[in-house]
């Protein structure tokens, strides 16, 4: 049976209180963000969404290819239109990255008392023992120099048990993890419905909400990196989303894209997070 179903996910996201979110779900596409920008112009409203058993050209940030088989994998796209100037957009890609890592939590029985286990790879992947489990891809339509809409595009590793040699060492799924009874409509209209509460706690507070979390989930921090340029250690998120890289000379560099190059071990999730606005919720 495929676990992929239109209407179980809106029976989900109405037990959920989250029926503002419209899936609609088709066999394969080429990228399920495609079709939500294609939406999004033609009018779709916040809180449309698509996703897709299986993409054709599937892609992730500065345009990679994202492994995306038919019935092992959420592809998921959903249209948002945020009451937010553009320079406050751009932390969002952290805050959905904070929405999957709690999903996977719930999904994988990780409670305060346990430990977290999923972690926040800045700018937008989410890890689970050091190996990519999500990613996300926001992109952002304007208006006369103000946001039109924002696409956001999540790809969640679900029922993967192998993965092609070139991915094998560095992905991970929550089949591989030890996650059961995994169900893909279940699961995203969790997700949806967590969206839901953390973009209107990020339109009304920005960043500050999270800030705890986010540096409880941060793998980054100490770690060894290159990015943009840049040598250093990673030295956690700052309010704005910006990842801070101290370079050898004890100089503090503040990085708002690029890609990040590893040279030593990630860190792990911390035990607690911080209750508070955006927190919490179904999973999500």
């Amino acid at each position: 049976m495929n676990d992929l179903d239109p209407l179980r996910i809106e029976a989900e996201l109405e037990r959920l209180g989250a029926s503002a979110f419209r899936p609609v779900v088709v066999p394969v596409t080429a990228s399920t963000n495609d079709d939500a920008r294609r939406a999004a112009a033609a009018g779709a409203p916040h809180g449309a969404v698509f996703l897709a058993d299986a993409q054709s050209k599937g892609r992730g940030r500065s345009g990679h290819a994202w492994h995306s088989p038919a019935g092992e994998n959420l592809y998921l796209s959903v249209v948002l239109r945020p009451k937010l100037a553009l320079h406050a957009l751009p932390p969002l890609a952290l805050v959905l990255g904070v929405c999957v890592a709690r999903i996977v939590d719930e999904v994988l029985g990780a409670t305060a008392a346990s430990g977290l286990r999923a972690g926040v790879k800045w700018p937008n992947d989410v890890l689970v023992d050091g190996k990519k489990l999500a990613g996300l891809l926001v992109e952002t339509a304007l208006r006369g120099g103000a946001i039109d809409a924002v696409v956001a595009g999540i790809g969640l590793n679900v029922h993967t048990s192998s993965f092609p040699d070139d991915l094998a060492t560095r992905a991970t799924s929550l089949h591989a993890l030890g996650g059961r009874a995994l169900d893909r409509s279940a699961i995203a209209a969790r997700l949806l419905a967590e969206i839901g509460r953390t973009v209107r706690a990020f339109e009304a507070d920005g960043l500050a909400p999270f800030l705890t979390e986010l540096d409880q989930r941060d793998v980054l921090r100490g770690v060894s990196v290159d990015v943009s340029g840049i040598a250093g250690t990673a030295a956690g998120i700052d309010r704005e989303g910006y990842l801070r890289v101290i370079t050898s000379d004890g100089a503090a560099h503040r990085i708002g894209s690029g890609s990040v190059t590893t040279h030593s071990p990630l860190g792990s999730p911390g035990a607690r997070v911080r209750s508070g606005p955006g927190a919490g919720g179904a999973e999500g």
